[in-house]
């Protein structure tokens, strides 16, 4: 414990001992150690540093309260935080000379690029990754040297990794894996030198993880869930959990989430018990008042690792668990009508909550989650989401489906309607190159047909 103590003094004294405004001195190393009202009050104590008459170096100030809004963004989903990074990320880029300072004018590009990253994770607009590709792709022609080049290749890396996600094929996944190597490599080296690149680096590996993640979900390939798991290790081992606990916490989810999806692919019911336990530890790390966003995100996490216990094992109560970590989920989320969290955070609790009735034939559950399902799938944006509004879709038969094995009967033409929402589906994971998801499409049409069959 007096470690630890003296260790805090260390990091606070060093930053204390700048001339600068705010808790952390612009050490954004220190970030993670606020919590949510600190941070703000962080953000518009730069604000303020930044726009000070006599200001020493005004430009780097606007790039430091760039970086603290964006980060109040990433926890919050704030569209008014992002503006602001993205402003003064601007007017920093803006300021400084690039052919003086080409290191720093780079690392402006690129953290206008990161706010154009984040606003598409927030609101599903791809046309945002476009934009990012554009601000990495100028910040790339800074120059070698510094970590403002060295964070463009990556940046540039994982849109194109980005890009690709909803279909490529296997091998572009890799080489999207292979892309990002480089300057993973490069920061590790940085790190030895400049010790603030160290968070970066692990939020790098994962940024890769979560990547590989999304490819190994979507085509079923358990060797990409391997290289994100393999990811998500090291940033953990780079991290120090008394010092950086949020982002310790983020990288316990991101390992916990690919523990899920190799048991979910393997049916191995060991491994998803460790991921349900690993996500349930990132739970508690991860205070609601902390980081509303994190903490979301990791329930959700956990239901659908305990949706897949769950579906694996013929557990009900494990179902019943699921839905209520979505349920708290979309608490934090219900103002974000049409995210892509959201999205799937809803679809999650339609999916557990119809196995949990198939297995306890409780029809109030299929009503409350057909109600739910319908009134998300009106919020939802096709055009920005489409991959989301396909997966509301599915779901949807699915609470349907649930009803008619049930109930033996069709009532209110139910089989039907949950025909036309499972093609409706299929056609979006058609297009989207999809196989995980058009397969589920193709197995929920092929039961229905047989099960209408049977009953004739």
């Amino acid at each position: 414990m007096l470690d630890w103590a003296r260790g805090l003094r260390r990091r606070f004294g060093a930053a204390a001992a700048r001339p600068r405004d705010g808790l952390t001195g612009g050490d954004a190393t220190l970030l993670d150690l606020l919590d949510l009202d600190l941070l703000l009050r962080e953000a518009k104590s730069a604000d303020i540093a930044a726009g000070r008459i006599g200001a020493r170096d005004p430009d780097q100030r606007r790039l430091e309260a760039a970086r603290v809004w964006r980060e109040v963004a990433r926890r919050n989903g704030d569209p008014q935080a992002l503006r602001k990074a993205a402003a003064a990320a601007e007017l920093a880029a803006s300021g400084f000379d690039r052919r003086r300072r080409p290191e720093a004018w780079a690392r402006a590009r690129c953290e206008q690029a990161a706010c154009a990253l984040l606003g598409a994770d927030l609101t599903g607009d791809s046309g945002l990754d476009a934009a990012a590709a554009v601000a990495f792709s100028d910040a790339r022609l800074a120059g070698r040297g510094g970590l403002g080049p060295v964070l463009a290749d990556l940046g540039l890396a994982g849109v194109h990794g980005r890009r690709d996600l909803t279909r490529g094929a296997a091998d572009r996944a890799r080489a999207a894996y292979a892309e990002m190597s480089a300057p993973i490599a490069a920061l590790d080296a940085l790190t030895r030198r400049l010790p603030a690149v160290r968070m970066i680096a692990a939020d790098a590996r994962l940024a890769r993880a979560d990547l590989m993640g999304d490819w190994g979900e979507r085509l079923g390939d358990a060797g990409l869930l391997g290289l994100a798991l393999i990811d998500a290790e090291a940033a953990l081992a780079r991290l120090d959990e008394a010092y950086e606990p949020l982002g310790f916490a983020r990288a316990g989810l991101v390992r916990g989430q690919a523990l899920a999806r190799i048991g979910q692919l393997e049916g191995d019911l060991t491994m998803l018990s460790e991921a349900c336990g690993v996500l349930a530890g990132a739970v508690e790390a991860i205070r609601c008042e902390q980081s509303p966003l994190d903490w979301a995100r990791a329930q959700a996490a956990l239901g659908q690792a305990l949706q897949a216990l769950g579906e694996t094992a013929d557990d009900g109560h494990a179902c019943e668990r699921a839905a209520s970590c979505f349920d708290r989920a979309l608490t934090v989320l219900k103002p974000a009508a049409g995210a892509p969290l959201r999205a799937r955070a809803a679809a999650g609790r339609a999916r557990a909550l119809a196995s949990q009735a198939d297995l306890t034939g409780d029809l109030a559950i299929l009503d409350a989650a057909e109600v739910a399902m319908k009134i998300e799938l009106a919020a939802l944006r096709p055009g920005l989401d489409p991959s989301g509004w396909a997966l509301a879709q599915l779901h949807l038969a699915r609470l349907y489906e649930a009803r008619i094995a049930i109930t033996a009967r069709d009532d209110g033409d139910r089989r039907a309607k949950a025909l036309i929402a499972l093609e409706a589906a299929r056609e979006v994971f058609v297009e989207l190159g999809q196989t995980a998801g058009e397969a589920g499409c193709a197995e929920a049409l092929e039961r229905l047909r047989v099960s209408s069959a049977i009953s004739m």
